[in-house]
């Protein structure tokens, strides 16, 4: 095996959560926390992954099924020296462990890489990640003597004195594999939780006259955990922060960076500009210089260069080159636009094709649907793509002209070069140049209005008729 393996350690109750979803999976920027810790150790050259679970165990394991990491159960919530325990066997082989925390996804991989370069270089039985806090209040501090860490005191046991120290204990250690889990036999659960504490490992190791090291960080950020929905909105904020700058060092334009939401997975080209209340996720890719105008939703699509996207929806689709598209359009998932479609206000797609130099304005829904190249489609146009049981498709070939208020009742083709009258229902195909008309004849009736009128306001017209 490699030089050391990861323990993730994920089998918290999240009580403070109050959510049905275990704690490890709420999102922050479009993934689960978890996610960023299990990337980070692989990041930082970890050789396998052992990730402990408690609660909601199954829902784990399955949002992570294709990810290249082991589980263990803790079946017993009693403490992360017991936590760490459960996965002994699966880590025996390593020379190495390096433990780490499943609520704690704004750690760095570069900073587990000087974790474990130092623990290398200076040889100790355990290696602690600390850092300072002006407040620490909630997190264990780290007692000191001559340079090495003696103990690590839990708020719940700390002495008055032992409460005043700023450097604490983020969790995160490295430990030569065989030492810690010779130690972690000896540790009792006599505290105010009765669990067994990882951190007592430190003054068993100092006991057996072991050394013990700190390895101190200076962002507090990193080592932010999140056990209530207060502590997920700040680390959200964070990783926020850093995604939308990075974005900006790479040439993005954001008019009110603190007004989006970007997810981690986005990949946004220069010269492209972002106004305030657009929201970005899961791994959507934009284009270069593009516009995308306030309280756009996109999500999950490819987006080419040159496009303008204002103020609509955008789920699951592929937009070409030049696209325009809203004021308040709707793209469904199964959205294809080639270059240079128009997609105007109020018009709503999905599962559909559209060709270059098409043009659907407004007010029309297009489903189901191949439509070609420079097709006109007027306002008010329905594809009628579902007849209660299953959907159909309709195609409209190049250069159709498809006039307003229009119900095209698939299935159905309209062949290329071809118009629709407005107003039609059409429920036959149209061959191509043809121009088809489906509506009835109009009919005008003469003094209808004042018959009508008559009815109202004074009973029956002469002669008994009505209109």
């Amino acid at each position: 095996m490699g030089e050391f393996s990861a323990v993730i350690l994920a089998a918290g109750e999240g009580t403070r959560m109050k959510s049905n979803t275990p704690k490890v999976l709420h999102k922050i920027c479009g993934y689960p926390m978890l996610h960023y810790v299990i990337n980070c150790a692989r990041g930082a050259g970890a050789d396998e992954i052992v990730v402990v679970v408690g609660r909601g165990a199954e829902e784990v394991k399955k949002a992570f099924e294709n990810e290249n990491v082991k589980f263990v159960l803790q079946p017993e919530q009693k403490g992360t020296g017991h936590a760490l325990m459960q996965a002994e066997e699966e880590v025996k082989g390593s020379k190495y462990i390096m433990v780490l925390y499943g609520d704690m996804p704004l750690i760095k991989p570069e900073t587990l890489k000087n974790l474990f370069n130092f623990h290398i270089e200076n040889q100790p039985a355990a290696t602690v990640l600390t850092c300072e806090f002006d407040n620490p209040y909630g997190y264990g501090r780290i007692i000191k003597k001559e340079g090495r860490v003696v103990a690590i005191r839990e708020e719940k046991d700390a002495k008055k004195e032992e409460k005043l120290i700023k450097e604490i204990n983020s969790g995160i250690y490295c430990f030569e594999t065989q030492k810690v889990f010779s130690a972690l036999k000896n540790v009792k659960n006599e505290n105010r939780q009765g669990e067994y504490y990882l951190t007592d490992v430190v003054e068993i190791f100092n006991n057996e006259g072991e050394k013990v090291l700190a390895f101190k960080i200076e962002n507090p950020d990193e080592v932010h955990g999140i056990n209530d929905r207060v502590q997920l909105a700040k680390a959200r904020a964070i990783m926020q922060k850093e995604i939308v700058e990075n974005l900006m060092k790479d040439g993005v334009t954001f008019i009110n960076p603190e007004s989006c939401v970007v997810d981690a997975g986005v990949k946004i080209g220069r010269d492209t500009v972002i106004y305030p209340g657009a929201v970005i996720e899961g791994k959507t890719q934009i284009g270069e210089s593009c516009l995308i105008l306030g309280n756009s939703v996109i999500r999950d699509s490819k987006i080419g260069n040159n496009v303008e996207i204002l103020s609509s929806f955008v789920v699951e689709s592929e937009i070409g080159d030049g696209v325009k598209i809203g004021p308040f359009a709707n793209l469904r998932p199964g959205t294809r636009l080639s270059s240079h479609v128009k997609i105007g206000d109020f018009v709503e797609v999905k599962n559909s094709t559209v060709g270059e130099g098409t043009k659907i304005p407004h007010l029309s829904y297009v489903g189901d649907a191949e439509i070609g190249a420079g097709v006109n489609i007027g306002a008010g146009v329905i594809f009628v793509n579902y007849d209660g049981y299953k959907k159909h498709k309709t195609v409209v070939q190049d250069n159709a002209f498809i006039g307003c208020n229009s119900n095209l009742i698939a299935p159905l083709k309209i062949e290329e070069g071809a118009y629709v009258a407005a107003g039609s229902t059409l429920t036959k195909d149209v061959p191509g140049k043809a121009l088809a008309i489906a509506r009835a004849k109009q009919e005008n009736k003469p003094g209808w209005v004042e018959k009508r009128k008559k009815i109202f306001e004074g009973g029956k017209t002469n002669g008994g008729e009505q209109a």
